[in-house]
């Protein structure tokens, strides 16, 4: 009306709803009340997903390959890494890392034996191997503790601007290494991490593995051209020239990756290949993959397969009778496989095995027969111990260490202060106190399976699959089957003594000759001939 105020009638209710609401109120009711009965009644229930396709195709295909004229892991001829990145970067890292132990990618351009990638991403490689660079902080990676053991186990070594040296924890070889000398630093490459669908060479990561100049592993090397030479799977290696920015070049051991595609070379590929974690063991947690996370890493197949065929081998050997454990293990493990990995661990010396601190293992799970074959990695603890130890006896970092090896589980008494041949001096000959349960000088096995195997960990931890094998009658003979053979293949032939020599003729020839090369050489020679010498005398083993 003119001349008077004009009312707003407020809006209805059911006119602030939009009209297509409005029209499909019923199914939208419907949803919510469905949505509220099942927060109601499974709000604290875990959903896990589960992949049953046994499909073989890889989600993360090779788009672009890059090639160059000299092959990646061709020991007859001479490497050369160069790595450039931004130190801002760098040091970003480096701060994150020494607050937390996380090691994530930096960017960084990659030159490999002249051939330039840009944008590769690069991180800190190792868990005990970087302690250093955290001062009294623990363990890299997983919290301030040793893996599955108590808090606050000492650090050790000192702080992270030393060098030159290598110190200890729980039996572990720790770099005394610094952010200043970053051509030092163990490092994985990553060549898709920024980039996705490149590799070089069908390789997506290469690791620089700990050690160099003078301390290069070349015990690491000589057991991987070992196992290599036996059938046995085995990661590919070259020496190398490293720089870093403006630093020095320094010679480093370059390793083979077990990745995706490193699994794609097992057997014909149709498996499934899981890397133990340091951080996890092999306990059953139940039927959720997620409470495994920490122990397994699926390599390749995410698509299709998961940790599924893992979690039923744990519960299996994990509950089990002995009785049932000899009469069925062949139904899930590729029971030659894990003879021949046991004996290879044995007569290399290699205390850090699958019973290790670190747990260096793989697991390949075929397809085809759907049994385990255990496969080894990581060999930089190699040649340690008693070069006499025989087939039933355990493997140590040293006979002094207490509470751990042959001196704890009543087998060969181990040399006392014995540290890795090859390895450069100022390594431990004792052990902290203090140390996590499943340690050496902790409570043995961590919960892992009781005994003293023959071939096992003694008071080091322990691994219930490699333990129960090797303490049942029902396997001996193909236990020692393996052994003999391997033992020919290692020492009956001369074969470790010709490797080993054209091994530190590689070192050399990528610059590691000094005479710091020349002493790690010999004593890793004599430890080689000790231990061919011994096993000659040991008629279990020569028949």
């Amino acid at each position: 009306m003119s001349g008077e105020a004009s009312v707003r009638r407020e809006r209805r209710l059911r006119d602030r709803v939009p009209v297509r609401l409005r029209h499909h109120w019923k199914p939208a009711a419907s949803l919510g009340v469905g949505l509220a009965a099942m927060v109601y009644f499974l709000g604290d229930a875990r959903i896990s997903p589960y992949v049953t396709s046994s499909s073989r195709v890889e989600a993360d295909a090779i788009t672009d390959d890059v090639q160059g004229s000299v092959g990646l892991y061709d020991t007859s001829v001479s490497h050369s890494v160069q790595l450039t990145y931004q130190q801002t970067d760098f040091d970003k890292m480096m701060k994150e890392f020494k607050e937390d132990g996380t090691k994530d990618y930096i960017e960084a351009d990659l030159t490999i034996d002249g051939v330039y990638l840009n944008d590769v991403g690069i991180r800190l490689k190792g868990n005990s191997t970087l302690s250093s660079l955290r001062g009294n902080k623990g363990m890299p990676g997983g919290g301030r503790g040793r893996p599955g053991g108590a808090q606050g186990a000492p650090a050790g070594g000192g702080g992270g601007d030393r060098q030159g040296g290598m110190g200890g924890m729980g039996g572990m070889v720790q770099y005394d290494l610094s952010a200043r000398k970053p051509e030092e630093l163990p490092w994985l490459v990553k060549v898709d991490e920024y980039v996705e669908g490149r590799a070089y060479q069908g390789e997506r990561e290469i690791s620089l593995r700990p050690g160099s100049n003078g301390q290069v592993p070349v015990n690491e090397a000589l057991s991987l051209a070992l196992t290599k030479d036996s059938g046995q799977k085995a990661e590919r290696y070259a020496f190398t020239e490293v720089k870093i920015n403006n630093r020095p070049a320094a010679t480093r051991l370059m390793v083979e990756a077990p990745d995706t595609d490193y699994a794609d070379d097992v057997a014909d590929g149709n498996g499934v290949l899981y890397k133990a974690k340091a951080s996890g063991g092999f306990e059953y947690h139940g039927n959720d993959p997620t409470e495994y996370e920490s122990s397994f890493k699926q390599l390749n197949k995410k698509g299709s397969q998961d940790l599924e065929p893992v979690m039923k081998l744990i519960k299996w050997v994990n509950s089990a009778s002995d009785e049932e454990f000899a009469r069925d293990l062949d139904k899930y493990v590729d029971v030659d496989s894990l003879a021949a990995y046991l004996a290879a661990q044995n007569l290399l010396l290699n205390f850090d095995d699958m019973a290790g601190p670190g747990k260096n293992y793989l697991l390949w799970y075929d397809l085809g027969t759907k049994k385990f074959s255990v496969l080894g990695w990581d060999y930089n603890l190699t040649f340690s111990g008693d070069a006499t130890a025989g087939p039933e006896d355990s493997i140590s970092m040293g006979g002094g260490v207490p509470g751990g090896g042959a001196a704890a589980s009543g087998a060969s008494q181990g040399k006392p202060g014995a540290l890795p041949s090859g390895a450069p001096e100022g390594m431990p000959e004792g052990m902290p106190s203090g140390m996590p349960e499943g340690m050496p000088g902790g409570a043995a096995g961590g919960g892992q399976g009781g005994g003293t195997a023959k071939g096992g960990q003694g008071g080091f931890m322990q691994h219930p699959l490699k333990t129960r094998f090797l303490d049942s009658d029902a396997f001996d003979g193909v236990y020692k089957k393996a052994y003999r053979e391997l033992y020919q293949k290692f020492y009956g032939s001369g074969t470790a003594s010709e490797k080993l020599k054209d091994v530190a003729a590689q070192a050399r020839s990528a610059g590691a000759g000094s005479r710091e090369l020349d002493t790690a050489v010999t004593k890793l020679q004599k430890t080689v001939t000790e231990r061919a010498k011994a096993l000659a005398e040991d008629k279990e083993v020569t028949g």
